[in-house]
Order: structure tokens, then C-alpha cells, then sequence
């Protein structure tokens, strides 16, 4: 099931895409109406706290509009929505892992690839939409990058999980951008900030249930800036599993519904080329995943 969080009239929503139709359906809308189910959750991170239960409950709400009096009435269409990030608020920061693939950590500089896990976060409020018109942020930074990644959204609480139980705490995944200023990582010595300028997390556009992606370690990645591919990868290249991250991180901090992992990025950044090729007002990234889809923001 690919979702989709949205804004329509004013209020936040969700709801699973019309298949062969650019529409959500609105499946809280649904729900007040046609009363399908003894209850419903009404934000998304309530949702997929539930598992794939929460998807099983969207089918049948989905399945009693189509088979209402008036199913349109139910429907969203693309053009009547404001996209948001399928999680448009992540309960503690955003998890991101560093030089997870061998070929970026050469380009950074590492002679060798990593031999322990390394965690950095980006605060919340650097969450954004596809589609969404994003700053390059020239009066604190003159070196913004671009890492197009595979994001893990966490759907089960957990301490200490084992890595044969990983991919029972994974609702699904989307597509990140983890914008970073090269220049503030530098000069503050640590990641925090340089990752964390206002709308430096792009994810997007959908949010597709695990039952879909069974395997996230054989999917493609590809970045283009101005149509240009910088960036061609392939999640079986990681240093360090989807299973593994959720194992190394969950042992020592705990993992809550809605908390997003990004999993790090392959070799292509504008760190990497030689003259450096930073954004600048007027680029568009493009940051494709297999099974997922694109997503495309245009800087100012």
C-alpha cells in the first residue's frame, strides 16, 4: 500500500492512493461517514502503531467507499491536496547514519570503510514535503548538499531488538534528502546543526507498507540535480543492514511508532566532485527509490 499524508480544507490527513487514479482515498472522511469500523486512528503515527493491522483497517474503508453510493466524494485528488511528509512530525529526532556505503565514506574523506555504526540526528522541525519549494540557506551556508536515501519508518516500540525481530518494528519505508551544510559541519565540529537548517529533511511522497518492499536491501537510488544523475546506487551495498541499524540503535536508545531512520547514502554527493558541486537557488533534486517513487524539490 503506498499512503500518503496530506492537508485538504485545512486539516491533516491520510489515506492510501486510488489505484490508477491520481487521488487518496480520505479514509478518516470514510470513516466519520460510513461508521465502517468500531473505531479508527486519527492522526497517521496512531495508525501505524497498529502494524500492518492499521493497513488491513485502510482496505476495508477504502473498499466500503468504493462500494458507497457516492465513492468521489471520498477521493482526494492530487490537485486538491497540500502533499505533507508521511510523517509530518517524528515523536524525538530523526536518526541518520553516516558513511553507511564504502564508496560514499571514500569520497568523505575515510580511507576505510566504518567499523562501527555511526548516529547522527536532525531535529524535527527540518521535516518536509515533496513538492515543496526549499531554501538553500545562503545566508548560513555556502556549501548545501544534497544525500538522496531509503528512510525506515518504525511502527513498534522496542529496546534491544534482536535482528531477527527488526523487521517486525518497520511499518515501511519513503524517500529522504538528508540536506546537509558542509561548511557548519565543519566549523561546529559535530552534525547537529549542519543537518538541521528548516526543511533540510525532505521525505516523501509516499509512505509504502513493508509487505511491499519485502527486501530493502535490493532497491535502486538514484539522485539527479537538474536532470543531471549524481548519485546511482543500491541499498545492497550498505555497510550496515536495515536489521542491523534498528538492532545497533534499539540497544541504546528506544524506538517509538513514527520514529524515521534514515539509512544513509551512496557515493555522488557535491562534497565528492572535484570542483565541489553545491546547490544553489534555481537547482531541482530528484531522489528516486525503487518501489517507492520520486521525490522532487526545487530549491530558492
Amino acid at each position: 500500500m503506498k499512503i500518503v499524508s496530506f492537508r485538504y480544507e485545512g486539516q491533516i490527513r491520510f489515506g492510501p492512493k486510488v489505484k490508477k487514479e491520481e487521488a487518496i482515498w480520505d479514509v478518516v472522511a470514510i470513516q466519520q461517514t460510513l461508521q465502517v469500523l468500531p473505531d479508527f486512528p486519527q492522526t497517521i503515527v496512531d495508525g501505524i502503531e497498529k502494524g500492518m493491522d492499521f493497513v488491513e483497517q485502510m482496505r476495508k474503508l477504502a473498499d466500503a467507499a468504493l462500494n458507497s453510493e457516492e465513492p468521489n466524494q471520498f477521493k482526494r485528488p492530487f490537485t486538491s491536496i497540500k502533499w505533507l511528509s508521511p510523517i509530518p512530525r517524528t515523536p524525538k529526532n530523526i536518526f541518520g547514519v553516516g558513511r553507511n556505503y564504502a564508496e560514499h565514506a571514500k569520497e568523505m574523506g575515510s580511507e576505510a570503510a566504518p567499523e562501527h555504526l555511526m548516529i547522527f540526528t536532525k531535529s524535527p522541525t527540518t521535516i518536509a514535503a515533496d513538492g515543496e519549494l526549499l531554501s538553500v540557506h545562503s545566508d548560513a551556508t555556502s556549501s548545501y548538499d544534497y544525500e538522496g536515501e531509503l528512510a525506515v519508518v518504525i511502527s513498534k516500540k522496542g529496546e534491544n531488538i534482536p535482528k531477527k525481530l527488526a523487521y517486525d518494528h518497520v511499518f515501511g519505508y519513503t524517500i529522504a534528502n538528508d540536506l546537509t551544510a558542509r561548511d557548519l559541519q565543519k566549523k561546529h565540529q559535530q552534525f547537529f546543526l549542519g543537518k538541521s537548517l528548516k526543511g533540510s529533511c525532505p521525505m516523501g511522497p509516499y509512505l509504502v507498507t513493508k509487505d511491499e518492499l519485502p527486501n530493502p536491501q535490493n532497491l535502486s537510488i538514484v539522485t539527479k540535480v537538474n536532470d543531471e544523475v549524481r548519485q546511482n546506487g543500491h541499498t545492497d551495498d550498505m555497510i550496515f543492514s536495515v536489521e542491523e541499524l534498528i538492532t545497533q540503535i534499539s540497544a541504546l536508545v528506544t524506538l517509538e511508532p513514527g520514529d524515521v531512520i534514515l539509512t544513509g547514502t551512496p557515493s555522488g554527493v557535491g562534497k565528492g566532485f572535484n570542483p565541489p558541486k553545491f546547490l544553489v537557488a534555481g537547482d531541482t533534486v530528484k531522489v528516486s527509490v525503487e518501489g517507492i517513487g520520486t521525490l522532487v524539490n526545487r530549491f530558492e
